[in-house]
């Protein structure tokens, strides 16, 4: 595809391993998604003079960034060289810091009243992530938790973040973060598809709107259980047996599931946990994949110059698919290489559904129109 008249200036992608650095590649990829446990990265260089240095190996340290802008801190997986008759291929793939978490073992740990930072630094830190901050306005402790043989750290770090309705990822410049979004930020971006408008005003290229019910139900409810103690039948009962239920109201038939999880350990445990299981569906059943020219906000927008990252929130108008609101961008792809056009996949979500605990905030959400009707009410017995 070649580069559209009139499109935004081109960023250089550098990728620098163990000192060396290439900026012209034939084709590139690199993917940042909230919800993906390890960000990817591919790019390819085809030439008939090629030369692969010694340093650019499995294993090694990788660090990808547009126009001098950091993109992704990760590690090099992948190396393929392909040589035939008069031409050269070098493949390149990898992934973001969180690889080290998901393809190995969690240290065996254990311990008890443990606060959520404490919890997340034993499982990180003996693998070489050091970079960690804590994104919530409040944290529930731990009266137990332990780690098996066999758990692989990115599971242990999940179950660890979803105990208190948070999740995990790595930022570009490799920090761990585990916490939410931040629904009270400006939208960047107004992006449209109007029907009747100037083609130089939309600045959509493609959008598809995809709803889906599988991934959604209508009630879920956590069991957990706490160790029983004291001598009274009634409060070793009591401890016994926890359960939280909550029900999406959006959902129009009946569609339960239950969730055993034995590390929650309270109440409020659990209810975060059912609440988490209820925004993740509400999430994954509404998807707008968006495609737009460059890499970064486009001028005359509130962000322009900034690289497209999760987190950001868009206001987003198509007259084709009758939408109008704010969306949540959980993830971005950039794309583009040599004498092709720079373009970016953006991937919306539903504003205000995806771990609304994290950030408690008293704000309204424009939700967007005709997106994902209904609410979550909690239904946990004796629940405030």
């Amino acid at each position: 595809m070649a580069e559209p008249q009139g499109a935004p200036q081109r960023d250089a992608v550098e990728i620098s391993i163990r000192g060396q650095v290439q900026s012209r590649w034939t084709r590139y990829e690199i993917d940042s998604n909230l919800m993906t446990p390890a960000d990817a990265w591919s790019v390819s260089l085809s030439t008939s003079g090629l030369s692969v240095p010694a340093e650019v190996t499995p294993g090694a340290a990788v660090r990808v960034t547009l126009g001098g802008d950091v993109a992704l801190t990760g590690v090099l997986d992948e190396r393929t060289v392909d040589v035939s008759e008069g031409a050269m291929r070098l493949h390149l793939s990898g992934r973001d810091q969180a690889a080290v978490l998901l393809d190995c073992s969690a240290p065996i740990t254990s311990g008890l009243n443990l606060n959520l930072d404490e919890v997340i630094a034993r499982i990180v830190r003996p693998l070489g992530i050091t970079s960690i901050r804590i994104e919530a306005d409040t944290t529930l402790p731990r009266e137990k938790v332990s780690t098996e043989p066999g758990d692989s750290a990115w599971d242990a770090l999940r179950r660890a973040a979803e105990a208190n309705g948070l999740w995990a990822w790595f930022e570009p410049d490799g920090t761990l973060v585990v916490g939410g979004p931040r629904y009270d930020v400006p939208a960047v971006c107004l992006l449209q598809m109007r029907t009747g408008t100037p083609a130089a005003q939309n600045n959509l290229l493609r959008l598809a709107e995809t709803r889906s019910l599988v991934p959604r139900y209508s009630h879920v409810t956590v069991l957990g259980q706490a160790a029983a103690s004291g001598s009274g039948a009634a409060e070793r009962k009591a401890r016994a047996g926890i359960q939280a239920q909550v029900q999406d109201t959006g959902v129009p038939v009946y569609r339960p599931r239950v969730l055993v999880d034995h590390e929650a350990t309270s109440v409020n445990i659990a209810r975060a946990r059912a609440i988490k299981a209820i925004s993740d569906g509400r999430v994954q059943g509404y998807t707008l994949q968006a495609l737009v020219q460059g890499h970064r906000v486009p001028a005359g927008q509130p962000g322009a110059g900034q690289l497209w990252t999760p987190g950001q929130r868009v206001e987003l108008v198509s007259d084709p698919h009758q939408i109008s609101g704010t969306f949540f961008l959980l993830g971005r792809t950039f794309m583009g290489g040599e004498g092709v056009g720079q373009v970016t996949q953006l991937t919306l979500k539903e504003d205000g559904a995806w771990v609304p605990q994290a950030h408690p905030s008293t704000r309204r959400h424009r939700r967007g129109k005709n997106s994902v009707p209904g609410g979550v009410i909690d239904l946990t017995r004796g629940a405030p």
